[in-house]
């Protein structure tokens, strides 16, 4: 039984100047596409001809040539439901319409014309003649109907007209030209006749149209895009295909597949977004990892390991290579710094393959790509694994964690699974396209087998979709893919491991147990690509759903054999995994395409890259990152916290290209280090290095020194913050506000506040060069978790009086420190809870607002006036404000009293004698200059007593309540009762002391003028002039300490606690630094001075030494005070002290001592100072 064929002809000419094969031909002489590869040769064959015509720029695609083949087949399948459930006599009475009007045998004239331009086989190959071919009936086996060729071919003649209609054939239309056809004028008479001869049969089709009507629907929907055409049929006409329906959908897939297939490098470029949406994750199920103590506070700091060591080989001078001689120095300042993570980006034995091939691109230096791998083990260069357990110790010692790369989804082409395991990745034992071809150099170390890269990549004028291995021993050929994640070219060195094989995915498995056995943060290269809607997209599309790697829906698979497959995501089985063999280990995904909350609330990934962050701030895109941050608190705010935000990563731009150095950059930066989730910043950021390391780069092409203001500017703005992480980290306190102006919201400025137990912090940005300013009062509502249930939540909003923890009172204030500028501010909580905060920023401006607090105000109504005089301004200190509002009229007083004169003059008093009189300079008299002061310390001492007698009697001053003795009581009351004269005869001999043990220790005892006046004559003794010795050599080696007795002999007479209470040891430092003289830790021995003032209260007579030098070692060593006296610390279980510090407080304690005390304690005071620097 001959059975009737209806297939797309080509016409004659083509076919002789092709010598296509007889298999592409059915019986009828048509082009039948059975496969793809079919289609290939007929378009390889195709190609050559207009090659070979000079005419390059009409070279066909063969996924174009198969949709016109298919929209031709689909054609012809309508015709046969036509004839089959409509009108089965239809192109039988059609042909006898046709020969009564215009003559059967202009008919059958057409119709051999037509065979003579498109012969069928047996007529092309002469065993019929035409008007054999035209007389024989066959079998339609559509419509299990007889039906003659010449219905045949007249179904073909029809077709044939609508393709020269169709302007999206126009590419092909060397193959069905009808130009000669239109010589007869029949051609297109009896065409006339068709289309009205079918307007009179039944409608058909979804649109009940005429027959040639609805064929050229998907014509008139769709003119030139021949993809368009198929979506059309797909659309309308998809319960009439059957199991065309098919074939259909892989066509289209196989244009949309080489509209991606062309060489086109992505290079960062801007990247629209929109804001992150959850509505996807509504029907996922629930599964965040909890984390370890640890992982909330992690910033991170990445390196290109070989770039790195190049550039510390510069930095020190010598080579460092190797992970082991990374100094320690470096690793000290990225703690200093804050960093608590290091990811050391390249640490793998890395391909062969890949570096070839960048050598023979042009980069003769070039390493191979960190992220095309031979094998994990670590790269001999670096040391190997035991440079690494060096480095990592080193790091843990410091409180850092190293982070290391996982590359799941491919190996380097030439990797050892790529040798030895074949069968673990995708693909084919035909090559893809007819067109690669692979004649280049063997990419291959391993003499088992050779690897090839398909030649066009060398010209950068194509980008195949697989490389070429041979199998040495057996000659066997494979076709391995690259590993593509769709957006772009295919990573040309690499191969794709084919997760549908479970042998495959488990032997991944076990690298990501080797690494995280090994390294504390895991960082997964890619990782989105691996969840199992985009292994499908990419590798194994449903029909239809194909086109983003070229000829892969060749490999279409249905739903059921998919999740047959690959039941389970692999990465959900990854983190189960780890979590059971490796719990303290955190992983780190980086996933982009809207997937970052499913990496973490349910495939449970610690944390995931939020390109976001950079993207939309970096084009201040404000409300779409304000919308995200919104969007994520609705749906569940623990996703927040698993965000990593980034200014850049290896893949983009550098942080200051994008951000520059100012204002902006520290602004966001800001933002990446106290918004929830982890921070991570680049290598070369805080240098403000603009070059991008590449990741084949083994050192820095640029030769770029550190911009030391960026560094500094971070030092001072950023790194303290980060040692605050923990105040940032989590979500449970985090509130984010609308800030609201004239009833609208700014969506320019980040507003959020945050803490951690009573601690509490607001954040201000204004992401805009144009000034912003408004209110917040109340948060942008967020999720709460009301049962263990998906949807058991509710949404809630807080106040920003809630978020700090304030509560109402007339007398209850807040009070807080801008970071940036170090001011403190008051505001009353009834304000903050009633109107909320303003705020008004400058362009790019941020404020950090740290120990945000609520006090309740003093009795003085200390608070209460600050808020006063302030008027919302802020201030350094507000004690010191409070201070110099409570006490100008003390503070006045003094700073009549100590002049720069005067402790100028005190300044040349203590000058050593040789120093004087090499310089010429006279010797100044003491009593002169104490009658000098005379008038303005008594105006001082009555100020003074005035304020004492206010303050509260106080005894030793300490912490601890005890029952003060009667020497305690003496002394306090002393400080109340004394008067300004008597004030002022202390002092003056305290002074006169302290001259004449300088003057005796030089040998002088007529030095000081008067002297006679002195009580304290200096006695002859040894012990004496041992005294007087350590006193000068004292003043000698401790620079200003001569103004700092004498200024402490100023004030002593208020007594221990005054002094410390009305700031004294910061007043006597300012009016000291007037005079020129400024020393480190100044404030801080003014400090030590009134605590030691203690001793005085003691019993230093022969019947109390050995208790009170027993008291004062504890006050020393053991007391509150003990760090400020003596440094004194505790560590690994041992006290220790700092010598220097505990050397500078015995010496002025002897000093101010002996200077305030009764002559005759003085040899004791000596005793007990010589004991305790013994006893050191």
């Amino acid at each position: 039984m001959t059975v009737s064929y209806n297939e797309f002809h080509i016409s004659r000419s083509i076919r002789d100047l092709c010598a296509f094969s007889k298999g592409l031909y059915a019986s009828s002489g048509n082009v039948v596409f059975a496969n793809f590869k079919a289609v290939q040769e007929f378009q390889t064959k195709l190609n050559a001809l207009f090659d070979e015509r000079g005419q390059p720029e009409r070279r066909v695609s063969a996924g174009s040539l198969n949709a016109m083949g298919l929209i031709d087949e689909i054609f012809h399948y309508v015709c046969m439901l036509f004839r089959r459930d409509k009108a089965p006599a239809a192109f039988t009475n059609l042909l006898a319409d046709l020969d009564t009007y215009f003559g059967k045998e202009k008919i059958d004239t057409l119709l051999r014309q037509f065979m003579a331009e498109f012969p069928p086989v047996a007529v092309y190959q002469g065993k019929q003649s035409a008007d054999e071919y035209l007389a024989q009936t066959c079998f339609d086996t559509g419509t299990r109907q007889q039906r003659s060729n010449r219905e045949q071919v007249l179904e073909e003649l029809i077709l044939l007209h609508l393709a020269n209609e169709n302007p999206a054939f126009h590419p092909f239309q060397l193959l069905f030209d009808d130009a000669k056809l239109s010589l007869n004028p029949d051609y297109i008479k009896t065409w006339n006749q068709i289309k009205a001869y079918f307007m009179t049969q039944p409608v058909f089709g979804p649109k009940n149209n005429h027959l040639i009507n609805m064929l050229k629907e998907p014509v008139i929907a769709s003119p030139t895009s021949l993809k368009g055409q198929l979506d059309y049929i797909r659309q309308y006409w998809s319960e009439l295909l059957g199991d065309w329906l098919r074939r259909l959908l892989e066509g289209i897939d196989t244009i949309s597949e080489e509209e991606k297939a062309a060489w086109h490098p992505t290079n960062g470029g801007e990247v629209s977004m929109d804001a992150y949406s959850y509505d996807n994750l509504m029907r996922e199920y629930e599964r965040f990892s909890p984390d370890r103590d640890w992982m909330p506070k992690v910033v991170l700091m990445a390196k290109t390991v070989l770039v790195w060591l190049y550039q510390l080989s510069k930095k020190y001078g010598r080579d460092i290579t190797r992970l082991d001689q990374i100094p320690d120095e470096e690793l000290d300042i990225l703690r200093n710094e804050g960093f608590t993570g290091l990811w050391l980006i390249g640490l793998w034995q890395r391909s062969y393959a890949s570096r070839r091939i960048k050598q023979i691109n042009g980069n003769p230096e070039a390493a191979a790509s960190a992220y095309s791998l031979f094998d994990y083990e670590i790269a001999d260069n670096l040391g190997g694994w035991d440079a690494l357990i060096n480095l990592r110790k080193r790091c843990w010692q410091r409180g850092i964690r190293l982070a290391s790369d996982m590359v799941p989804n491919h190996t380097g082409m030439d990797g050892r699974w790529v040798i030895e395991h074949p069968d673990y990745f995708i693909s084919s034992r035909d090559c893809p396209f007819p067109g690669y071809s692979f004649s280049g150099e063997n990419l291959s170390q391993d003499g088992r087998v050779s690897i090839f890269l398909e030649d066009h990549y060398y010209s950068k004028s194509d980008c195949a979709v697989c490389f070429k291995r041979v199998d040495n021993q057996t000659g066997d050929v494979t076709y391995i893919y690259h590993g593509n994640d769709g957006t772009g070219m295919p990573w040309n060195d690499t191969a794709q491991i084919d997760f549908l094989n479970p042998t495959a995915r488990e032997a991944v498995m076990q690298q990501i147990m080797k690494v995280a056995a090994n390294f504390p943060i895991i960082r997964f290269d890619a990782a989105m690509v691996l969840a199992k809607k985009h292994i499908r997209r990419l590798w194994y599309p449903e029909p239809g759903h194909g086109g983003d790697i070229a000829s892969r829906s060749r490999s279409a698979l249905s739903s059921d054999e998919f999740e047959k497959r690959i039941p389970n995501e692999f990465w959900r089985e990854v983190v189960d995994r780890c979590a059971q063999d490796m719990p303290d280990t955190l992983l780190l995904a980086e996933a982009f395409w809207m997937m970052e909350g499913y990496f973490t609330r349910t495939l449970g990934m610690h944390r995931v890259y939020n390109s976001a962050f950079m993207n939309m701030l970096k084009k201040e895109e404000n409300q779409k990152y304000r919308d995200t941050v919104k969007n994520t608190i609705k749906f569940d705010p623990q996703i927040l916290k698993r965000f990593v935000n980034f200014m850049n990563n290896p893949d983009e731009e550098t942080a200051v290209a994008q951000f520059g150095k100012g204002d902006k950059y520290f602004g966001v930066c800001t933002l990446m280090i106290t918004m929830p989730g982890l921070p991570m910043f680049g290598h070369g950021q805080i240098e403000g290095f603009e070059e991008k390391y590449g990741m084949e780069y083994v050192r820095a092409y640029r030769d770029e020194v550190p911009d030391g203001g960026l560094v500094d500017r971070h030092w001072h703005d950023i790194f303290p913050l980060m040692h605050k992480r923990y105040l940032f980290a989590q979500i449970d306190n985090f509130l984010f506000y609308d800030v609201w102006n004239n009833g609208t919201v700014n969506e320019n400025i980040f507003a959020y506040s945050n803490g951690v137990g009573q601690e509490r912090t607001i954040v201000f940005y204004n992401n805009k060069y144009e000034r912003a300013s408004g209110w917040i009062k109340q948060s942008c509502k967020y999720a709460v978790k009301t049962g263990s249930g998906e949807n058991d939540k509710t949404m809630v909003s807080r106040s920003l009086a809630e978020g700090l923890l304030l509560t109402p009172g007339s007398d209850h204030f807040c009070i807080f420190r801008e970071h940036r500028s170090g001011l403190w501010y008051v505001r009353r909580s009834d304000d903050i809870i009633s109107q909320g905060m303003f705020v008004s920023l400058n362009g790019f401006e941020y404020q950090v607002y740290l120990d945000v607090h609520q006090v309740a105000d003093t009795e003085e109504g200390k608070y209460a006036k600050l808020h006063e005089l302030l008027n919302g301004k802020g201030v350094p200190d507000l004690d010191i404000a409070w201070q110099e509002y409570r006490y100008k009229d003390l503070y006045a007083a003094l700073e009549k009293f100590a002049t720069k004169e005067f402790f100028e003059a005190i300044h040349t008093l203590f000058t050593p004698i040789p120093v004087l009189a090499a310089s010429h300079t006279e010797l100044p008299k003491l009593s002169k200059l104490l009658a000098s002061v005379k008038e303005a310390a008594l105006a001082y001492y009555e100020q003074e007593e005035k304020f004492a007698a206010a303050a509260p009697l106080s005894g030793t001053g300490s912490a601890k309540k005890h029952k003060p003795n009667q020497k305690e009581l003496r002394n306090a009351q002393k400080t109340v009762s004394a008067s300004p004269s008597q004030r002022y005869a202390a002092f003056c001999k305290q002074i006169e002391f302290l001259a004449t043990a300088a003057a005796a220790a030089q040998g002088a005892e007529k030095a000081i003028a008067d002297a006679s006046s002195v009580r304290a004559r200096l006695a002859k003794s040894t012990s004496k002039t041992a005294f007087d010795n350590d006193i000068y050599q004292g003043l000698v080696e401790n620079k200003g300490s001569a103004e700092v007795l004498c200024a402490f002999a100023m004030v002593s007479s208020a007594g221990m606690q005054n002094c410390l209470n009305w700031g004294y040891s910061r007043k006597l430092c300012e009016y000291i630094a007037d005079t020129g003289i400024k020393t480190d830790g100044m404030k801080e021995t003014f400090n030590s001075l009134f605590i030691m003032m203690q001793v005085r209260n003691m019993n230093l007579g022969v019947s109390g030494y050995i208790k009170s030098t027993y008291e004062v070692a504890k006050l020393l060593t053991y007391s509150e005070h003990s760090f400020l006296l003596t440094g004194a610390n505790e560590y690994n279980g041992i006290r220790w002290f700092n010598k220097e510090k505990m050397d500078t407080t015995l010496w002025y304690g002897l000093a101010s001592l002996a200077m305030y005390s009764p002559r005759i304690m003085r040899e004791n005071i000596y005793k007990l100072y010589r004991a305790l620097s013994g006893a050191k």
